[in-house]
């Protein structure tokens, strides 16, 4: 698909435009300053896309609002103490010194318990936990995908989890593949739902447009429920770079 990058000035910031072969404009707004980026058909004018810009400013704002106002995490020391959410669910992290390769558990509703040598960097037990959450997470999508295939009418040829910065997940409608953010293993399982079932309908309609959304109310009626659910989740620290 061909493509071309550049960015223009709108109202006093940002918005990079990325033109494709497409046939409809798309604005997107990304965590988490609500960077402005839009998808647009490749006879769109530089005009055309401000003015678009132009006519969708309230929901940017109120968009952009809503990132700065999300809770976010400092970067995680990875000692005992400190905070780190399971399934929607905060917890408080406790750091046992054993010899051996590591492990994490959880100790009742209240306790996550990581065990590692004591010679291990802070970098090599963050990779430990987000092991052990990604492990976590592909067992559950593993029993989701098959409950939700016939609801949505869809068949997944492949799927794959991986952390990704601006987006929770994205699809291949022609290859039948979805990727979820491995940081979906940090929320509820109805946020996990949610941006499952959203990605598996985006291989019956790519736009979010009144289809998509009659399809989305058609299988999950609650998903707007899921969607504000998700908006006001802690964000996690990121060295986000664009």
């Amino acid at each position: 698909m061909s493509t071309s990058h550049h960015q223009i000035q709108v109202s006093g910031f940002p918005v990079e435009i990325v033109r494709k072969d497409i046939k409809n404009l798309h604005v997107g707004v990304y965590p988490p300053a609500g960077r402005v980026r839009v998808a647009a058909p490749l006879r769109f004018s530089d005009d055309a896309v401000r003015l678009a810009i132009v006519s969708r400013l309230g929901w940017i704002r109120r968009q952009q609002a809503g990132f700065q106002a999300q809770e976010r995490q400092s970067q995680r020391e990875m000692v005992t103490g400190e905070s780190h959410f399971v399934q929607g669910r905060r917890y408080r992290l406790r750091v046992i010194e054993l010899p051996g390769a590591g492990s994490v558990q959880l100790r009742n509703n209240k306790i996550l318990e990581l065990a590692v040598d004591p010679a291990t960097t802070r970098a090599r037990r963050e990779v430990l936990l987000n092991q052990w959450y990604r492990l976590r997470m592909r067992c559950q999508v593993e029993e989701l995908i098959p409950q939700w295939e016939p609801v949505v009418g869809v068949a997944l040829a492949s799927w794959g989890i991986k952390r990704m910065k601006t987006r929770w997940g994205t699809c291949n409608a022609a290859a039948r593949r979805i990727w979820l953010n491995s940081e979906l293993a940090k929320k509820s399982i109805s946020c996990l739902e949610f941006i499952l079932v959203h990605e598996m309908v985006h291989l019956l309609e790519r736009q979010h447009n009144n289809r998509f959304r009659g399809a989305m109310d058609r299988v999950m009626p609650n998903w707007r429920r899921y969607r504000e659910e998700l908006n006001r989740a802690p964000l996690a620290h990121e060295n986000w770079k664009y």
